[in-house]
């Protein structure tokens, strides 16, 4: 008897469990795919600096008071302080903050598709950085692809000769590119307050730039939000940033990080579907090409990192259990 019930208690965590995986991912994929369509919405009536400053100023004040609440410490050591802020700095005063001025320029499901490239830049920043990690033929056929799939986004303002054009798209490549730095310096980061903190506090500290950077261009002045806005932003702080990010991080702690950045080829699919639907964003020829080649790009190259995670990990040895100290 004592069996049965033994195996049927966790016969019910894994079920538990398995439900909690669908559920995160479920939010990983929505959430992060139609935040871009909600920038575009609060965009209508407040300037890219301020609306940046402000998600990222209030969400992480709501990551911290939650965090404290729940009991979490929240001072940090002094050393990694400046880690927190180099991260915050990259991953969203450049990397978001440059999507948010990039869809004055060009529609969402296009941001969408260039900030999918993200595991590309990853994948050769790591290979080519000491101590990175080699990429296998199949990755390196995904960054061929997807490069080729950029080139197809960007080839009719090529060829009209409108390439003073590409401001937004080349900020999106730029924040890419700096998203990609921020992750693998994180890597490189030894944190001693829970990731859940160390996100608030980067959330803050990016907040706090972005605002300086939002009054030095005047853009406090010229900010009146509409009811539509207040909306967006609010999506934005508490589900685009709070609610995702807490999602994303519970995964990583219970799934193989390469598994869950598989939100890359998801999250562009949805928001080019928004911004078609709701916000009259025009599907041209070259995204109904551009969209699958991308996709199948990032798809190669995390199916490549997976691969190559689960051999790193089927070679190492088994670790004995540790003992009760009991």
């Amino acid at each position: 008897m004592r069996e049965i019930t033994a195996e049927t208690m966790i016969h019910n965590r894994d079920s538990h469990l398995a439900v909690r995986m669908v559920v995160a991912f479920g939010l990983l994929y929505v959430i992060w795919g139609s935040t871009y369509f909600a920038i575009r919405v609060a965009l209508s009536s407040i300037p890219p600096a301020t609306l940046a400053a402000m998600r990222f100023a209030l969400a992480g004040l709501l990551m911290l008071s939650v965090m404290r609440l729940s009991g979490q410490r929240l001072v940090a050591p002094r050393r990694e302080i400046a880690s927190l802020g180099v991260v915050g700095c990259l991953l969203l005063v450049c990397g978001n903050g440059l999507v948010v001025w990039s869809e004055q320029y060009v529609a969402s499901g296009v941001a969408a598709l260039i900030v999918a490239t993200v595991p590309l830049w990853i994948s050769i920043l790591g290979a080519i950085l000491p101590r990175g990690e080699r990429l296998a033929p199949t990755g390196w056929t995904g960054v061929a692809l997807g490069l080729i799939g950029l080139g197809v986004l960007f080839w009719p303002k090529l060829v009209t000769g409108s390439r003073s054009d590409l401001r937004g798209e080349g900020a999106l490549v730029l924040a890419a590119l700096c998203w990609a730095c921020g992750s693998l310096y994180s890597k490189r980061v030894t944190w001693t307050v829970s990731p859940l903190v160390a996100t608030g506090w980067e959330m803050l500290f990016a907040g706090i730039i972005l605002s300086l950077i939002a009054a030095g261009a005047g853009d406090f002045s010229h900010s009146a939000p509409n009811g539509a806005a207040w909306l967006a932003l609010a999506y934005l702080v508490v589900c685009g940033s709070c609610l995702a990010f807490s999602a994303y991080i519970w995964l990583l702690q219970h799934v193989a990080a390469a598994k869950v950045t598989t939100y890359a080829y998801v999250n562009p699919v949805i928001a080019v579907a928004l911004g078609w639907m709701f916000l009259d964003e025009p599907f041209t020829l070259s995204m109904a090409l551009g969209t699958p080649i991308i996709v199948v790009a990032v798809a190669l190259v995390i199916t490549a990192q997976i691969h190559s995670t689960d051999r790193a990990v089927a070679s190492e040895p088994p670790v004995r259990p540790a003992r009760s100290a009991a």
